[in-house]
């Protein structure tokens, strides 16, 4: 809404309605979701505790989960990373790829010079290293903070450790993409297990309201 003000249709309100349902079709109990959606999950909590009071208990009442990472900020250090955005890193792309996006990254704007002392709290790039660099974020803060390392050196490091921790997913997708019978199957049979919960809860929904 804010980036299209004069453009509020159906869909501002429908899109929530149309993801209740998505959810409540299937019983889901838990949802993962980042903070920005969790408006959305709480609006189908309402929806469900609506219906179940006057109906009955038919539908579950989803639970939001969410990562230690609930909100993941973009390659531009403001918005949300977003495909839409184009400020995102592809989860299975090549770490030529990978290094590029992430060379990009917004770090700290007050650190002009490579002498300087960074402040790796406002950095966007160190709040990643605390997921992916476990185990090296304590020296990479202090390196920071005393400009042992500069800000692409942080960079480059970065890349590297997104790169490796995505390598299984990426092994994983070639494997998968060489053999597309396994995957159209995998779904096909995704669909019939869906399609029976779905079956049955509208069933369920049905006699709660007096539809034949």
């Amino acid at each position: 809404m804010r980036q299209q003000p004069d453009n509020v249709n159906y869909g501002l309100v429908g899109y929530p309605v149309l993801m209740a349902s998505d959810i409540t079709l299937y019983k889901a109990d838990t949802v993962p979701v980042g903070v920005d959606q969790a408006p959305h999950l709480e609006f189908t909590r309402e929806i469900v505790r609506r219906f179940n009071h006057h109906f009955g208990d038919v539908l579950v009442e989803p639970q939001a989960k969410h990562t230690d990472f609930p909100k993941v900020l973009g390659i531009d250090g403001q918005q949300k990373m977003s495909k839409s955005l184009n400020n995102h890193i592809e989860i299975a792309a090549s770490p030529e790829e990978i290094e590029r996006r992430v060379m990009q990254m917004v770090t700290d704007p007050s650190r002009r010079y490579r002498s300087d002392p960074g402040h790796p709290e406002v950095c966007n790039v160190f709040t990643l290293h605390g997921f992916f660099s476990p185990d090296q974020v304590a020296q990479i803060e202090d390196d920071c903070r005393s400009a042992a390392i500069g800000c692409v050196q942080c960079k480059r490091l970065f890349a590297n450790n997104l790169a490796d921790y995505f390598a299984p997913f990426r092994e994983r997708r070639a494997t998968l993409a060489a053999d597309p019978d396994q995957v159209w199957d995998v779904l096909a049979d995704g669909a019939r297990r869906a399609s029976r919960i779905a079956t049955e809860t509208m069933a369920e929904v049905k006699a709660a309201i007096g539809l034949p």
